[in-house]
């Protein structure tokens, strides 16, 4: 290390030393200098043509010149070429691929961009194939992302806003959202959430999606997320901001339904009526896997009565002789196909299916030779796993929800049933997601966003953006001249706000004379 550059020793004391940062000693004309890099985060070629090369050609630098602002200017060919006076502003940025360019007698340190970090390829997402419809995918590159959103999106309006979340990871965050079609609020709410966050790292977007929730306590996520580019602009050009965070290839997207789970990209690339078919074939999934187990409980414990007499003699004929009683033998095939489940997916691939055909075939039949199960449970808690994962988003809480209506039914039959549909119903309603309730648009209701709830209406008839999602744009079809001309019911201009946190239930009436002078100018 070339002696009178205390501030290269003082970097690399504050580095530890350590092994994988290079300094490399070079003189600009006759006055010493250091370059510092990390070799495994930065690309040598980069730092030997643009960087090093060029420094060492330099012959001559006029007198009274400003040694950094010439080399900034005329020398360095890097992507980027920045100054920087705050060494630990500097150790920041060399540890996310800049190199260091420290001159001797200058306190400003100069900053190139040379970082070359290895990153999986551009790909389907794993968890979103479709047949039909654009097949990127993001990774775990927030640059490679960017540029996936921006290529979509080639608008002014698009607006990226970056901060460093994590006292030691100083993981990048960047919010992106459409200025002229989300509202102020929406952008400052989120941006004040974010700046609340202190934590020593951020190694996932899940890490801030928790602190984004507005009930944490929740067992339901109230962050929407993807892997999917053409989702995640969807979404944005609906009114929500998306939240991309360096490493993870899951994007965030607020504000966040609760209906979002049962919804799909391909349903947008395919005939309306199929899409329309699959999202009800959802719903009746998720319902079988909440509610089966526990009716099925119930209708042994308590209403027999109702029961087909042929399945009720086979219901009989199977359980006689069992050791557990119904509620029992429900929560132990439960917990039987959870533990498979947690098995196969932490197991290596090439051993899973082996897993499955030991528990499944060879457990459970047996299980069910030795008397301890019957056919008929093993048949129900296998329907009901099955259709849990029809919405994959929701399988966790679909698990939690399972177990709570299965005691619910043993105890207080299907009266207890019914009673905890109310109380999801209730308590999803009183949830709130940045000015969005949580069940919209069901509750409230709201009639124009039906047009893409549970039935998908064709691209051509979707004239409005939701209202339920608060944006500024509220025509986004106004080419369409067959429905309405493009103009908004007076009957779909009450905008139902309803925010239940312990306070009043507010409702909103949106002046209709105003609504029709934005929807004509947004139409424009």
């Amino acid at each position: 290390m070339t002696k009178g550059l205390p501030t290269t020793k003082k970097i690399l004391d504050k580095l530890h030393n350590s092994a994988d940062v290079v300094c490399r000693e070079i003189k600009i004309v006759d006055i010493n200098a250091n370059v510092v890099f990390v070799q495994d985060i930065t690309d040598f070629a980069i730092i030997n043509e643009f960087i090093l090369e060029p420094l060492l050609k330099v012959r001559k630098v006029e007198k009274g010149v400003f040694l950094p602002e010439f080399l900034m200017k005329e020398v360095l060919l890097g992507r980027e070429v920045k100054m920087a006076e705050d060494i630990t502003d500097a150790i920041d940025e060399l540890l996310k691929g800049k190199v260091m360019l420290i001159i001797e007698n200058v306190p400003q340190i100069i900053l190139i961009d040379a970082a070359k970090f290895v990153v999986r390829a551009i790909t389907e997402p794993p968890t979103s194939t479709v047949l039909q419809g654009p097949r990127e995918g993001f990774n775990e590159s927030i640059k490679n992302n960017i540029s996936l959103i921006r290529r979509r999106l080639s608008t002014p309006d698009l607006v990226i806003k970056n901060k460093k979340l994590g006292r030691r990871t100083k993981t990048l965050v960047s919010i992106v959202y459409l200025e002229s079609i989300v509202k102020k609020d929406t952008i400052k709410a989120i941006e004040k959430k974010l700046d609340s966050i202190d934590i020593d790292g951020v190694l996932d977007s899940n890490y801030i999606a928790q602190f984004l929730q507005l009930n944490p306590n929740s067992i339901f996520k109230q962050v929407g997320t993807t892997e999917k580019p053409d989702v995640a602009v969807a979404k944005m050009l609906e009114g929500r901001v998306a939240i991309l965070v360096d490493g993870s290839p899951l994007v965030l997207t607020l504000p966040f339904l609760v209906f979002e789970n049962f919804q799909s990209s391909e349903d947008y690339y395919t005939n309306h009526h199929h899409g329309t078919f699959v999202r009800w074939i959802r719903l009746i999934g998720v319902a079988f896997a909440i509610f089966l187990p526990g009716t099925f409980v119930a209708l042994q414990l308590f209403h027999y009565g109702i029961v087909p007499i042929k399945f009720l003699v086979t219901i009989a004929n199977t359980t006689q002789g069992l050791p557990f009683t119904p509620l029992i033998e429900m929560l132990f095939i439960i917990l039987l196909f959870e533990l498979l489940n947690e098995a196969s997916l932490r197991m290596p691939k090439y051993l899973g299916m082996a897993m499955s055909i030991v528990g499944a075939l060879i457990l459970g039949d047996t299980a069910v030779s030795a008397g301890l199960i019957s056919p008929p449970a093993v048949m129900i808690v296998a329907l009901s796993s099955m259709t849990s994962f029809t919405v994959a988003d929701l399988s966790n809480q679909i698990s939690l929800l399972r177990l709570a209506n299965i005691v619910l039914g043993a105890v207080f039959g299907l009266f207890g049933i019914l009673l905890g549909i109310v109380w999801l119903i209730s308590y999803m309603a009183s949830l709130d997601s940045y000015g969005t309730p949580f069940l919209a648009p069901m509750v409230p209701y709201i009639k124009s966003d039906m047009q893409d709830f549970l039935n998908v209406r064709p691209r051509v008839e979707m004239v409005h953006n939701p209202i339920s999602i608060p944006n500024k744009n509220k025509i986004r079809n106004a080419g369409s001249e067959s429905v309405n001309n493009g103009k908004l019911d007076e009957n779909e201009n009450e905008k139902i706000g309803q925010r239940v946190k312990g306070k009043k239930v507010k409702s909103e009436k949106v002046n209709y004379v105003k609504n029709k002078k934005e929807n004509e100018k947004g139409g424009k």
